[in-house]
């Protein structure tokens, strides 16, 4: 049995400027490091086999990969692409930063949405990037059978290896990131200096999701698995695994309805 735990972030309780400033952080990451560039292949066929030019991005957290994966989409598939970031715990201050960044390219929803149960106006192909590992089997299933009731495509991407080194690297080289970079993410929050230097809960906080995080992804096989539980007639599935630059693996499953 794949071990589970808890992620601090996922946690009602948790206070909103921690997580913020965690999912800042690594959004920070993924804009300078371009982590999910090698997913653009797999992302676009999505987008055409379900005919969208939309991005419906769920568990979007402080947007994460969504800002480069926006600027990349909008020179190798189409300039009006258009993206709407989110998540059951909604950023609304990064979010409103990001859309008056792109002029609108990316907007936002800044009530809850739950992504085993989006609202039905809410269209789009579904993207989950860096999210899915959050869930256990069975909701899992819920929030892929969610996108089969609305014929909605979803392409899911959750990087990271599952080996000792990667959690070695987690807890050596976040902290010395997080206390390198804080100064220059954006938006700007004094809270995040004070938690990250005077008192350091959020590299705690961070490393302890990040580990947790590699224990709980899902393998690109298992989330095939459950795409074949949750529907097996009326939905084309894919998946696979691609390396970034950095080797880093991308499990990822994308479907999109049969015609």
């Amino acid at each position: 049995m794949k071990f589970r735990g808890f992620e601090f972030e996922d946690q009602p309780w948790f206070p909103g400027f921690i997580r913020d400033s965690m999912t800042d952080y690594l959004r920070f990451l993924f804009r300078k490091l371009d982590l999910y560039k090698p997913v653009l292949p797999i992302l676009e066929d999505a987008l055409v086999k379900s005919g969208s030019n939309h991005v419906l991005d769920l568990c979007s957290g402080s947007g994460g990969a969504v800002e480069m994966i926006y600027e990349n989409l909008k020179q190798s598939f189409r300039p009006d692409i258009k993206i709407t970031l989110s998540d059951l715990f909604p950023s609304e201050l990064t979010y409103a930063y990001l859309s008056k960044k792109t002029h609108g390219g990316i907007s936002f929803v800044n009530t809850p949405v739950d992504a085993s149960s989006v609202p039905a106006g809410l269209k789009g192909l579904r993207t989950i990037f860096s999210g899915f590992h959050h869930f256990e089997k069975e909701k899992a299933k819920e929030v892929l059978k969610n996108a089969v009731e609305q014929r909605q495509g979803i392409a899911i991407f959750d990087g990271g290896n599952r080996s000792f080194w990667m959690i070695l690297l987690i807890i050596l080289a976040h902290p010395v990131m997080l206390f390198l970079c804080t100064p220059f993410l954006r938006p700007f929050r004094l809270s995040r200096l004070l938690f990250t230097y005077l008192i350091p809960v959020i590299p705690f906080c961070t490393v302890w999701d990040g580990v947790i995080s590699i224990l709980r992804l899902y393998s690109s096989d298992e989330m095939l698995q459950l795409a074949y539980e949750t529907d097996n007639s009326q939905y084309a599935w894919i998946s696979g695994k691609v390396r970034n630059k950095f080797g880093m693996s991308i499990a990822y499953l994308a479907g999109y309805p049969i015609e």
